[in-house]
């Protein structure tokens, strides 16, 4: 990158704003080629000082400039790239501006943009200063009134609020006004214009209030809203009878959107999402599509409280917002389905993606001390990880205790712009606990390790138990500079015959002891021993039940004390994380020894699979082998081609092992599921699990009976998630009598379901994340076809985001080919949608974690990022710390 460097944020700079906007009303003129839109800000001075207006804008052609309906000359007021300053200004005055944008050349998908012929904002974080001039920050709050006028090309027309007016101009136009009577901030803001269908519904709130429920989509998607519409009705309920949140408005509306930069977004009465999170149907989504649309509805109304009505006071604050409503959706989907398998699902993203992000060079804490473009950090730390301090509260403070807490914090806070800070001093006020140690959680990066070592004295019958905590060097601290964290730790101890009960040395015995084969310890030193008495035998030690907190665990598990945990711990977490260490161990000495059997693999599978009250969705995650990608993560120095070539070992001698107890596990469930197949429900959908997950071991064999088995999944499955599991078991499968059937299979697939999007985005995601056929070549083939489309965020995600994150065998090719690929692809993106161009760089920023040679052509594709004579600042924070020499 030529020219200065981009500006530094820090959290230690905040400062209140200068001026204060009370209200806030906007009209938009949607024309052909432009919008014009005019603002008008009540605006008053915060304090005595007389520094100059300043507000934010970006790609703002300026018409117009009165205060107080007073013209202002062009000496009254100075206009850069960022915006627009006034040098005197009254206390308290109106400002009218009027501007014009292109939102049809806005290919970067903030702001107001063009979608497919529909009008659409996303305003989050800085995208309303493209909007027009505005103090653009989280602080500054308004009431707003929205007034858009079009022509009858753009059918409807919404904005945030309640609906106040509609009616036609004699110009031919028609127009509506949106009035929000919540103050809130810019980013919150939205509008949708266009043609477009809806399904309405009601709810009625505990107070008796009727809401009117509305899903716009496309008229052809009309009938795939059912169950987003089904799941907001239930979050609406949920949020009432878990938190007491009753919803506000008389509308909650959600528009789905195919060009979208995320995944939804929570603007006040007006959600605007990613198709991806809202159409679902049987015959085109899957199990797992269903179970997304289903968090992301729920996340985004949860917001209306945890969010909107009170919001982030600056950004380093984020996860104020998204940790605590990424727990609460948590929750939701756990009560609405099964709690473990929820619970191992995030267990699965955190330690393979966020643990990864805390050890690169994009690491930094839940509340972040600084950042170049705030874009850069709707990270899993700030999400996935913020939720698990949330979590690590209530586990800490229990269930009632944490609700009075929440309850203090919305009444408190309710109208007003917070920081995390004020979210866990309500914690500590409703408990009389002391958080400050707990802060570290919030300020400190990395991932803490807990080792642990024990002792049994059979004379004395007591257990000692001693853990030692540690945090690992990260880009803003060393790890001798890191304190230590106050952490829960939930445990137990298992004996032969299954728990065993838990009392302390020094507690009285009594009845809350005496059945207690659970408890949460709570660690806050360096190094802490914990002695329990009255142990009858010696025991295996049952840690982190529920995965209490985001650390790593080291103890020297045995196999046999992994299968005494797989078949007698009460804890379902526990029990799938045993699965996964005995297939880590079995794939490390694998690495070692190339002729190494999975005998302790096969035999605790074979008890899975034998074991009558398990879950089936359990025991599918069960019989999963933990992923290459997480293989990779515990390693100092990457094995790509080690790991992937052991992993598919492994799975082929289960297969083979174990061949005839997955004909009768698919078999079983087939027959369970018969009549069901369009049924989408815990039970259906655990045993759809579990029989694809047999489906995929058996095409692993080479019996031809299973790819008859297979072949008739994919032509008769009645759902898309039998025919896409069928689909990707004849991709990963390497038997030449596949190839044919796998070649007709794609191309009858595409041929089918071309016309539905959604559907093609896993078309192209299951050829990019296959070893088999997904080679550069498909991929650059894939890429030049009608299937994809560079400006569609989606479709960059599916193809180059799956291929660069999930098959790591090819993308990290010795030829350096798939390193080029990806910045070729990065520099395209950086002109044409900066935030995607940087979220895509995340596996190049990785490349210290790799041998020499992949090294050094890693690092010289960023390099050549780097030079780009015209960088992104969100490109450019990303490559600048992923080149910088700092050893993590």
């Amino acid at each position: 990158m030529t020219g200065a460097s981009p500006k530094t944020v820090y959290l230690k700079d905040y400062q209140a704003p200068d001026f204060w906007i009370q209200t806030t009303r906007l009209h938009f003129r949607l024309e052909e080629s432009y919008t014009e839109v005019r603002a008008e800000l009540q605006l008053q001075r915060n304090g005595t000082h007389s520094r100059p207006l300043r507000l934010h804008g970006q790609a703002l052609e300026l018409l117009e400039l009165q205060i107080d309906g007073l013209a202002l000359a062009e000496g009254d007021y100075t206009q850069d790239e960022e915006g627009l300053t006034l040098p005197q200004v009254p206390d308290r005055f109106v400002l009218t501006s009027r501007v014009r944008i292109e939102p049809h050349k806005n290919t970067a998908l903030e702001g107001l943009y063009m979608s497919r012929g529909l009008y659409c904002t996303q305003c989050e974080a800085e995208g309303f200063r493209k909007i027009t001039f505005y103090l653009d920050r989280p602080d500054v709050l308004s009431v707003f009134t929205t007034t858009v006028v079009a022509s009858e090309d753009f059918p409807v027309l919404l904005s945030n609020g309640n609906c106040v007016e509609t009616g036609r101009n004699a110009d031919g136009t028609h127009f509506a006004t949106w009035h929000d009577p919540f103050p809130k901030p810019a980013y919150l803001f939205a509008l949708v214009a266009g043609k477009l269908s809806f399904i309405e519904d009601r709810f009625v709130t505990c107070s008796g209030r009727e809401v009117t429920l509305r899903i716009y989509v496309e008229e052809k998607d009309l009938g795939k809203c059912g169950h987003a519409m089904r799941s907001l009705q239930n979050a609406m309920k949920w949020d009432e009878e878990v938190y007491g949140r009753e919803y506000d408005l008389d509308i909650y509306m959600i528009v789905a959107v195919d060009d979208f930069n995320m995944g939804a977004m929570e603007n006040k009465g007006l959600n605007v999402f990613n198709t991806s999170c809202v159409l679902a149907d049987p015959a085109t989504t899957t199990d797992a599509g269903f179970e997304r649309v289903e968090a992301v509805v729920a996340h985004e109304y949860f917001h209306n409280w945890s969010g909107n009505r009170v919001t982030c006071r600056d950004w380093f604050q984020l996860s104020l917002k998204e940790g605590f409503t990424v727990f609460r959706d948590a929750e939701f989907s756990a009560d609405m389905g099964s709690r473990t398998v929820k619970r191992v699902s995030d267990v699965q993203l955190l330690r393979t993606l966020q643990f990864a992000e805390d050890a690169g060079p994009m690491a930094h804490p839940v509340q972040p001390a600084s950042f170049i473009e705030i874009s850069n950090f709707y990270t899993l730390t700030v999400y996935e990880k913020g939720a698990e301090v949330v979590r690590m509260i209530h586990t800490l403070l229990g269930p009632e205790l944490f609700r009075r807490g929440t309850d203090l914090y919305f009444s408190r806070h309710d109208g007003q712009a917070v920081t995390i800070e004020d979210f866990v001093q309500a914690m500590a006020d409703v408990s009389g606990r002391d958080f400050s140690q707990f802060m570290a959680w919030y300020r400190q990066a990395g991932t803490p390790v807990l080792r642990v070592e024990d002792h049994y004295d059979p004379d004395t019958r007591e257990y000692r138990l001693t853990v030692h905590q540690s945090c690992p060097s990260t880009p803003e601290a060393s790890a001798v500079q890191k304190q230590p964290f106050h952490i829960p730790l939930a445990m137990g101890l298992l004996g032969e015959a299954g728990a065993l009960r838990l009392r302390l040395k020094g507690e009285e015995p009594g009845p809350e002891v005496a059945d207690n084969t659970h408890r949460v310890l709570e660690l806050r030193k360096p190094e802490e021993t914990f002695v329990f008495c009255d142990v009858p035998e010696r025991p295996v030690p049952s840690l982190l039940r529920g995965f209490s907190a985001p650390v790593k665990l080291l103890y020297p598990y045995t196999a046999a004390d992994l299968r005494r945990l797989m078949t007698l711990d009460e804890d379902g977490f526990c029990r799938w994380d045993a699965c996964q260490q005995l297939g880590l161990k079995t794939i490390e000495r694998g690495l070692v020894r190339h002729d190494e059997e999975a005998t302790d693999l096969i035999e605790a599978f074979a008890l899975i699979l034998e074991d009558p009250n398990l879950d089936p969705a359990l025991v599918a995650l069960m019989l999963e082998l933990p992923s290459e990608a997480y293989v990779g993560e515990q390693q100092v120095v990457v094995d790509v081609d080690g790991n992937h070539r052991v992993r598919k070992s492994l799975q082929q001698q289960i297969a083979a092992a174990l061949q005839r107890r997955f004909y009768s596990t698919y078999e079983s469930c087939h027959r369970a599921l018969q009549g069901c197949s369009e049924q989408v429900n815990a039970e259906t959908v655990a045993l759809r699990s579990l029989k694809n997950r047999a489906l995929s071991y058996l095409m692993l064999t080479d019996d031809p009976e299973s790819l008859e088995l297979c072949r008739r999944q994919f032509d008769q499955g009645g759902n898309m998630t039998d025919v896409f599991a069928a689909l990707t078991a004849l991709t990963l499968s390497e038997r030449p009598d596949v190839e044919m059937v796998r070649e007709e299979a794609l191309n009858r697939f595409y041929q089918r379901w071309q016309h539905e999007p959604l559907v093609v985005n896993q078309w192209l995601a299951v050829q990019a994340s296959s070893p088999v056929i997904g080679d550069l070549a498909r991929i650059e083939t894939l890429r030049r076809s009608a299937a994809f489309d560079s400006r569609n965020p989606n479709k960059v995600r599916s193809l180059v985001g799956v291929f660069c994150n999930q098959n790591l065998v090819h993308f990290h090719s010795p030829t350096g080919s798939g390193y080029a690929f990806l910045a070729d692809e990065v520099l395209r993106l950086n002109r044409q949608n900066p935030q995607i161009a940087a979220r895509l760089l995340a596996p190049l920023s990785k490349w210290r974690r790799h041998d020499p040679a992949r090294q050094a052509l890693m690092r010289a594709q960023l390099q050549r990022i780097a030079a780009e004579e015209k960088l992104s600042k969100d490109v450019f924070e990303v490559v600048n710390k992923s080149l910088v020499e700092t050893e993590l």
